[in-house]
């Protein structure tokens, strides 16, 4: 029983953190970060999930068409999203498993997502820009562009087509959530999601040099 509350109460001082963090001014998150706070990590690794190679194939919240299963709860996105503007600081980070692999690649797509969302001129330029950008060709694990391969397995056989439609699928809903976050208040996008384009988590990016948008 000790042990169960003292979970809880972890759970809610990280949670607590986090939305002190996401609520601050970049200078005042940058002031946090000074005072150590953790790189976070996804909960999700505590659950049993099938694998894609050694990347967690999670249920999302989504409408979009792909192979993941469906949920109405909180998901994978929601954390990345609530969990971007503190770990895109963080040059290492700990992989404690499958869950943050996943967590990993779609930190390094937001920031792909950011610095394409701060040059559309119009939110409805932005859903479109998402879009083209979620189903762009990019490298899986193994393959030559692929940032981080020394982490992660190359998928085999089967595995490659769906975690191509998997990440695929991933992509399409950040890329929706995202616009949300970044035109929130009105056909501008905001700078306090913008600030965080020239950030790359790890040091590292998506976007091989020479295909910059």
């Amino acid at each position: 029983m000790r042990m169960v509350r003292q979970r809880s109460i972890n759970i809610i001082r990280t949670a607590a953190a986090v939305n002190v963090f996401n609520n601050a001014a970049p200078c005042h998150q940058c002031f946090l970060l000074g005072t150590k706070m953790p790189a976070y990590h996804s909960k999700y690794n505590e659950v049993e999930s099938p694998c894609l190679g050694n990347i967690a194939m999670l249920p999302i919240r989504t409408n979009v068409k792909g192979p993941a299963a469906k949920t109405n709860d909180e998901d994978i996105i929601d954390e990345v999203l609530a969990y971007f503007k503190a770990n895109v600081f963080f040059k290492n980070y700990e992989i404690k498993g499958a869950a943050d692999r996943l967590l990993i690649y779609l930190t390094l797509y937001t920031t792909d997502c950011i610095v394409k969302l701060q040059k559309s001129p119009s939110k409805n330029q932005a859903i479109k820009d998402m879009y083209s950008l979620a189903i762009a060709k990019f490298d899986l694990p193994g393959e030559a562009g692929f940032p981080l391969n020394a982490v992660y397995a190359r998928p085999q056989g089967n595995e490659i087509e769906k975690l191509r439609q998997y990440l695929t699928q991933c992509r399409q809903e950040i890329g929706q959530r995202l616009v949300e976050k970044v035109f929130q208040d009105g056909d501008k996008p905001s700078k306090w999601w913008t600030c965080f384009s020239r950030r790359k988590f790890m040091d590292k990016t998506l976007t091989p040099l020479g295909q910059q948008f």
